[in-house]
């Protein structure tokens, strides 16, 4: 697999705060990460430093395995760090002509990108005339139009009403698809659970974790449970060892795998134990739950 960024012990201090600390990953082609952190945890400051709009303190990185300089590998490169930034008076097509005289690129992309993005029917209305959803729709068109082999967005939904959020999600899924490797930082593990394969959190600017979503913490998941007989049914979880943290409410037990154990197997062990259970779904442990632990285990 390619490697399209490699971030190595990367620190940046602003005097006695420390944004970014000792920060290592790597982003493989094909790929969606997020990096995922409350505001002021160094996301935006690490994304500053990659695209060369921040100085690094120590540490390096290097983009398409170290094979260019950071000037060339950047023109490989779509990214929206600030808020859409386009002339008000001028069409979506006219802004965008313009971008592509910046970027010296063709022109041909332009209805194609527009289309992806949904605003090919009003390619001719003018800016101001567009909602904030519609700016940063324009704004991925924008940064699409060299074809970039990695887009790179900051907050891609911030401030955005839940039809803007919905869309814009949809629309880096679609990127996505089409072989495009992503790179957006956010502080809502909503989108990072549904839109990104890998993930990279940070807390204070220190990494928590880096790796696939679904890989994360290891989890097994939990079941919820009820059964003829509550007690009996809690006392056997407690006892049996794989399960770890045992939770009840509503009259329903929330019991936390700490190994694989499928639902026909615990079926099998609990009536087995003369317990019939009335209610028993497996579900897989959220990535917000799975935040939390983590955030937790690692205060400072």
């Amino acid at each position: 697999m390619n490697t399209i960024l490699t971030v190595t012990n990367l620190t940046k201090k602003f005097g006695p705060l420390v944004a970014v600390n000792d920060l290592s990953f790597s982003i493989e082609k094909g790929n969606v990460y997020g990096i995922l952190g409350p505001n002021g945890s160094g996301k935006s400051t690490t994304l500053g430093i990659i695209l060369n709009v921040v100085n690094k303190t120590s540490g390096s990185f290097s983009w398409f395995n170290g094979e260019t300089s950071t000037h060339e590998a950047l023109k490989k490169v779509g990214a929206i760090i600030e808020r859409p930034n386009f002339y008000p008076y001028m069409t979506a097509i006219q802004n965008l002509r313009l971008v592509c005289k910046i970027k010296e690129v063709s022109e041909e992309k332009i209805e194609e990108k527009l289309a992806l993005v949904g605003l090919l029917e009003r390619k001719n209305s003018k800016f101001r005339t567009y909602s904030l959803g519609m700016k940063q729709r324009l704004a991925i068109a924008s940064a699409l139009l060299n074809d970039p082999e990695i887009l790179i967005l900051d907050e891609p939904t911030n401030g955005l009403d839940p039809e803007g959020i919905h869309q814009i999600r949809e629309i880096i899924k679609k990127i996505a698809n089409q072989g495009t490797t992503i790179l957006l930082a956010s502080h809502l593990l909503d989108e990072v659970e549904k839109v990104c394969s890998h993930v990279v959190i940070l807390r204070k600017g220190v990494k928590l974790y880096a790796g696939p979503v679904d890989g994360l913490l290891a989890s097994h998941g939990y079941f919820v449970l009820a059964a003829n007989d509550q007690i009996q049914l809690k006392t056997f979880l407690e006892k049996h060892a794989s399960f770890g943290k045992i939770e009840e409410f509503n009259g329903l037990l929330t019991a936390y795998l700490k190994e694989e154990l499928d639902a026909g197997e615990l079926n099998k062990l609990v009536m087995d134990q003369g317990i019939l259970l009335s209610h028993l779904v497996k579900r897989k442990e959220s990535l917000e739950e799975q935040f939390l632990t983590l955030t937790k285990n690692r205060q400072s």
